[in-house]
């Protein structure tokens, strides 16, 4: 690793060594077929808040998943040498991330979302020298945040959402950013892995909203998407 990871960290990269699909969906991922892909679960540290997750709100305009938060990512490219340099290729088309500020620390398992039948590779990084972001592709991305972990596991922040298909699963109101489907799914899972969560109420469902294609305004760190939720401070998760 090229930089000193925190030491809140360290519990979950050991843990996300022996991650399965089986931990984050009961979804199989296909042995062959699907479009490979993957996104960038890229954590921070703000001063103020401290430790955070980069998130995106895809533009309402998207083909598939128009108007969702989701972490940097997207297809690989033929060119690229593995998951790895396709999450940190379209986080940095995307948002404008150097890569070079970026410690690898693990890959985990490939995920499949039928939807879009997108295969998707998650790779975990550490922002040891984090810069200012921004939409870079305004017709691809509507809004860039650093999500504070002290919010996303605050249980006021925490919810389920039903999707008019009738499927329900977890999300997140965080700073007028609503977090669900598969992104929701992966930080939950992850959330857990570090040790970080807290009880919430599991009966607490609410409808998914319209397409949202800004969040609501917010005197904050950059960067964040769903509905308005609680929680300030400055947290380290495990302390």
């Amino acid at each position: 690793m090229s930089a000193q990871l925190p030491s809140w960290c360290e519990p979950l990269v050991s843990r996300v060594r022996t991650a399965r699909t089986e931990d984050f969906t009961r979804l199989r991922t296909p042995t062959s077929g699907g479009r490979p892909s993957a996104v960038l679960v890229l954590l921070g540290e703000d001063p103020a808040y401290g430790p955070d997750v980069l998130v995106l709100q895809r533009a309402a305009t998207m083909r598939t998943h128009a108007g969702q938060a989701a972490f940097p990512g997207g297809a690989a490219d033929p060119g690229d040498a593995d998951a790895a340099a396709t999450a940190l290729r379209e986080a940095e088309e995307e948002v404008g991330l150097d890569p070079a500020t970026v410690t690898v620390l693990a890959q985990l398992p490939p995920l499949w979302i039928p939807v879009s039948d997108f295969v998707v590779t998650p790779i975990l990084g550490w922002w040891h020298r984090p810069h200012p972001v921004h939409a870079r592709e305004p017709e691809e991305v509507a809004h860039v945040a650093r999500l504070p972990i002290a919010e996303l596991v605050d249980p006021a922040n925490r919810v389920r959402v039903r999707h008019p298909s009738g499927w329900v699963g977890p999300a997140f109101q965080v700073r007028g950013m609503l977090v669900w489907g598969f992104t929701a799914g992966v930080l939950d899972a992850l959330l857990g892995m570090g040790g970080w969560n807290r009880p919430w109420p599991q009966d607490r469902v609410v409808e998914l909203p319209p397409v949202r294609t800004t969040p609501a305004p917010y005197a904050g760190n950059d960067g964040e998407l769903a509905e308005p939720g609680s929680g300030s401070g400055k947290v380290i998760p495990g302390r």
